[in-house]
This record gives C-alpha cells, structure tokens and sequence, in this order.
C-alpha cells in the first residue's frame, strides 16, 4: 500500500509540475470554477486573448482594484495578510480577504472556491510555483482571462463583450474601472445593470489609476 501511495504522490508531482510548465505558454482548458459555472445553470461565456489583445487600461484598472503591490511583492502581500487576520479575529461574521492577484490565479486555475486551510495551503505552494515559473506578465494575462467578472461571464474579453459589446482591447479608461470595480464579488456587484458597490467604487479606481499609472514598474506590465 506504502508503495502504490508513493507512486501515486510522484505520479501527482510529477503531473502537476508539467502542467505548470505547460499553461506558461497554453491558457487551460477549463477550471473547476468554470465547470461549477456550467453545472449550477450560470451558463460560460469565456474567450481567451493575449495580453496585447487586452486594453491597457483592463491591466492598470485591475491592479489598482485588486493588487497595487503586485509588481513588487513575491505572490504575497504580508502586511496586507497580517491586517486582514486581525480584522477576521475581531469580526469573524464578516471575513475579510487578502488575496493578491497572483493568489486568485493560483485558486481560479488549479484550485476550487473554497475557505479550507488545505486548499489554503495548497494555494500558497501554486502562487510560489507561479511567480517561479511564469512571472508576473503571465500571471496578469491568465488573472485577466479567467477571473470571474460575472455570472458565468470569465475573463475581460468575455465581460467586454457582454457589457460594452466590444472587444477588450478597445475598453475605455471608465469601462475598464467599472469591471475592476466588481471584482470582489462579480454576482452581487454587476456591472450591468450597475450595482450601488460599482457606481460607489469605479471613480475610486480611476482615481487610483490616475496616481498609479506613471509607476516604472507598473508600466512594465501595462505597455
């Protein structure tokens, strides 16, 4: 039994390691959140693009919403992490999160939705073996196609489509601070038709992408 579950374990290792490798250059096939889409009835409208086929604003829009330290941090955000537990311990009827936006990408393509310390710790190893193998450009491009930015609307090309009826590389400076905006909680806070939270929400990200949008880092990710 012993030496099955060893073979087993090396087989899984061995797997999980080549499609890392793989999804550096492929987008994947699907995810176990997508599949959840399909199987609860919220239907997946998806289209996967390459960076350069996504406006810059999309880029600037969701690092300044979700992760304004992602182009300096390495897949973890610890002071972020530390305010967030406390916040938890004091209330723990309303958890708060502090997930960068490499920790969301190692969830939506490997993981499944969830708040239990295994899939927690399993999304620590896949953030640390994402900003190893892929690096940041990659991770923003994948965040930005699989992210759920709707009822079973996932990624900007498919939300650009379905809200602006255009595609993601023409998405105006408003338009791509709007979709940033719902990011939290796509379902509850729709874009179309705008939810309070995105009409409250969006100017505070085009303000942040005003003040963000000179950073030498940042432009790296967004030219």
């Amino acid at each position: 039994m012993w030496r099955i579950l060893k073979r087993v374990f090396i087989f899984l290792f061995i797997f999980q390691l080549f499609y890392i490798l793989l999804l550096k250059w492929v987008d994947p096939p699907f995810t176990l959140t997508q599949l959840g889409s399909l199987i609860t009835g919220n239907g997946l409208k998806r289209d996967y693009v390459d960076i350069k086929q996504m406006s810059p604003y999309a880029r600037l829009a969701v690092i300044c919403s979700e992760d304004q330290l992602f182009p300096d941090h390495n897949g973890f955000d610890w002071k972020h992490i530390e305010k967030a537990m406390k916040n938890n311990e004091k209330r723990p009827n309303r958890i708060k999160g502090a997930s960068t936006i490499s920790q969301q990408v190692a969830k939506n393509v490997f993981l499944w939705q969830g708040r239990s310390w295994f899939r927690k710790g399993l999304e620590v190893y896949f953030t640390f073996m994402i900003e190893l193998i892929w690096g940041k450009k990659r991770i923003l491009e994948m965040y930005l196609n699989v992210a759920e930015m709707g009822k079973g609307v996932f990624g900007i090309e498919a939300a650009a489509q379905a809200y602006f009826k255009k595609p993601a590389q023409k998405l105006t400076r408003q338009e791509a601070a709007m979709i940033a905006a719902s990011l939290p909680n796509p379902k509850e806070y729709t874009v179309k038709p705008v939810s309070r939270y995105v009409a409250w929400k969006y100017p505070w990200v085009l303000r942040q992408m005003t003040n963000l949008q000179d950073d030498e880092d940042i432009q790296k990710l967004i030219q």
